[in-house]
């Protein structure tokens, strides 16, 4: 199977990247160690923050994502060699943060392998405190989920 099905696996997500999986990711039971999904879920968030041009708010604002809380439910082991995309999407919004979710799917197996999800919580880094989330960026989390195909 390949990158181009795989993709329509998830064609839900707007944001969809490709890490190839190393050698040294996998553990003494042959198949890729739990912590290394988190690492998976951290570079889809921030590919998606980067789409939102987060960086850019923050530093003109001072406020921006702090993870409070992720999840994952593994569902088929990953091992080496192979690439996975994961993809990523907001699924909720509320006042002062809102819930990602990731799904990693395998090319080699052609089907989704994991899934996660991560609630990002809005924080001024200026004032030290929690925020309400900016407007704009709720306003590009909405553009932005639109480009999926849901």
């Amino acid at each position: 199977m390949g990158s181009r099905e795989v993709k329509q696996l998830l064609k839900d997500y707007p944001v969809v990247i490709d890490i190839p999986v190393a050698w040294g990711e996998m553990d003494a039971f042959q198949h890729v160690n739990n912590i290394v999904y988190f690492r998976y879920f951290e570079s889809a968030r921030i590919a998606y923050f980067q789409e939102l041009g987060l960086i850019e708010v923050m530093e003109r604002t001072g406020i921006g994502p702090i993870l409070a809380s992720v999840q994952c439910r593994f569902k088929i082991s990953l091992t080496y060699p192979d690439t996975i995309s994961v993809g990523v999407r907001v699924s909720e919004i509320m006042d002062d943060r809102f819930t990602m979710e990731c799904a990693v799917a395998s090319q080699r197996l052609g089907k989704i392998t994991t899934v996660g999800e991560g609630v990002i919580v809005s924080f001024n880094y200026r004032e030290n405190k929690k925020a309400d989330l900016p407007a704009e960026v709720r306003e590009r989390i909405l553009a932005l989920e639109k480009t999926a195909s849901r």
